[in-house]
């Protein structure tokens, strides 16, 4: 009979902890998610505050694409996100190769270097390059303004190289160290092997860290106010991207309603992604399993 209501109360118990990880996981969800709910349902009227309702209509979609300033900072925006990632994966990369190839001193020292950016506050990272292309303007260039694309080009990629790199290292451990130095005894030069060998097995998380990069050079803020100038889309004025663009709106008045449809396209943009991406895994993985079983 103790046993029993032992038995019964750990039943209890476990139900209660399992509805209560529920609850909380619904209510995260909730959180997260309605807010973008509301600014989708908001994006198909034109009334310029949230929360007052003038209307079904799609004009806030066409309105978005003959805003020129909005488009121009869209366009900033992607060219400055594909730019900085590409550059930042193959760095990132390269040096995650590198450092699995090399020594335990060297790779702890270049694995302690790439973890400090990733821990530190993008205030002083943002700062510092700021301090280091004025005193490079300044004492290099003859007092020359070196503000541009490519000074915020270097600001991203410090950015998100971190991040690539620590997407890639786990890929790099969970891979057979003896495949490279069979490749090389089966003939392949050793381009050849890092291509060939190398670079499919590390493939998922050279795509993860690319995406990532993205994701960090699209939201940020700091980094691009203290290291942007002209050049780009914006010509000879102040590049501006999606993120300084609201910032310097909301300083005169409301944000444009037009950025609840952008944003609302963007939204639907990542999860049209994150669903292929989902669908690609869930067929490899069956493939696999089925190779396996003929196998057996």
């Amino acid at each position: 009979m103790v046993e029993n209501a032992l038995a019964i109360r750990r039943r209890h118990k476990d139900k209660a902890i399992k509805w209560g990880g529920l609850f909380v996981i619904f209510l995260i969800l909730i959180l997260m998610y309605v807010p973008i709910l509301v600014l989708i349902a908001y994006s198909f009227t034109t009334a310029t505050n949230v929360g007052t309702w003038t209307g079904f209509s799609f004009d806030l979609y066409s309105a978005l694409f003959k805003d020129e300033e909005i488009m121009t900072a869209l366009g900033n925006t992607i060219i400055l996100a594909l730019s900085s990632s590409a550059i930042s994966v193959v760095l990132g990369t390269s040096g995650a190769i590198g450092a699995f190839y090399s020594k335990k001193r060297m790779r702890a020292a270049i694995e302690t270097v790439t973890q400090i950016p990733v821990v530190n506050a993008e205030i002083v990272i943002a700062m510092s390059l700021t301090v280091m292309f004025v005193f490079v303007g300044t004492y290099i260039f003859m007092g020359s303004n070196i503000f541009s694309f490519w000074t915020l080009l270097i600001g991203h990629v410090i950015l998100s190289l971190p991040f690539v790199y620590l997407s890639v290292k786990p890929k790099l451990l969970q891979m057979d160290p003896a495949i490279y130095e069979a490749a090389l005894d089966l003939g392949c030069s050793q381009g050849k092997a890092l291509g060939k060998v190398v670079l499919p097995e590390i493939m998922p998380g050279i795509g993860s860290g690319f995406l990532l990069a993205i994701t960090l050079s699209l939201d940020d803020f700091i980094v691009t106010a203290f290291t942007r100038g002209a050049g780009l889309l914006s010509g000879e004025k102040t590049i501006d991207t999606l993120s300084t663009l609201v910032q310097a709106k909301i300083k005169k008045g409301p944000v444009p309603p037009e950025m609840r449809a952008l944003t609302t396209l963007i939204f639907l943009l990542v999860l049209l992604i994150v669903i292929g991406i989902t669908i690609y895994n869930n067929v490899k993985a069956k493939k696999a399993a089925k190779l396996s079983r003929r196998k057996l």
